[in-house]
């Protein structure tokens, strides 16, 4: 399986992250997921998961951030662009890090797709893509570790991209 996002000068466009229009961020987070194009996907593959995470986040925040979290996704050849709020069942989006307990942050945006912001510096974030051979018995609202638990044994076939956001 291959995954592909486009990236214009080896970078995430504006748009899907830190300088986005202000109608597409809420709450200081941006809220337009990115589109991701699929390719050599198992024939016997029933659905499609995917993380988005930001292990350069680390030594900033003191863990690797969760930016977005999907499953149970009709396989298809592209997710499309703000597939985050457009998506509707049998799709299932996770917590992302700002619905963590450690953070006081806005809870309206806890779930789905929360665009990169790095603080610092240009950040490497890790998009990866899951083929799997059915639907996860997972409800909107899951952590990342439940989505990795019940994809164990389902899992045909995986891609990932490293995504570069600018500071």
């Amino acid at each position: 399986m291959e995954i592909k996002v486009d990236l214009p000068n080896n970078l995430l466009p504006d748009k899907y992250g830190k300088y986005a229009n202000p109608q597409a961020i809420k709450n200081g987070k941006p809220v337009i997921s990115f589109p991701i194009k699929l390719s050599d996907i198992p024939a016997d593959a029933k659905t499609i998961a995917l993380t988005f995470t930001d292990p350069d986040s680390i030594p900033v925040c003191g863990f690797e951030w969760i930016h977005w979290t999907a499953a149970n996704i009709p396989v298809t050849q592209e997710i499309t662009e703000d597939f985050s709020q457009t998506a509707t069942a049998p799709v299932v989006q996770g917590k992302n890090s700002s619905a963590s307990p450690l953070l006081d942050g806005p809870k309206d945006v806890a779930t789905g797709y929360n665009g990169p912001y790095p603080p610092d510096q240009t950040h490497d974030y890790v998009l990866k893509v899951f083929a799997l051979d059915d639907n996860l018995d997972l409800e909107n609202g899951f952590w990342m570790n439940e989505l990795l638990h019940k994809m164990d044994g389902h899992i045909l076939s995986s891609a990932q991209q490293t995504i570069p956001s600018r500071a």
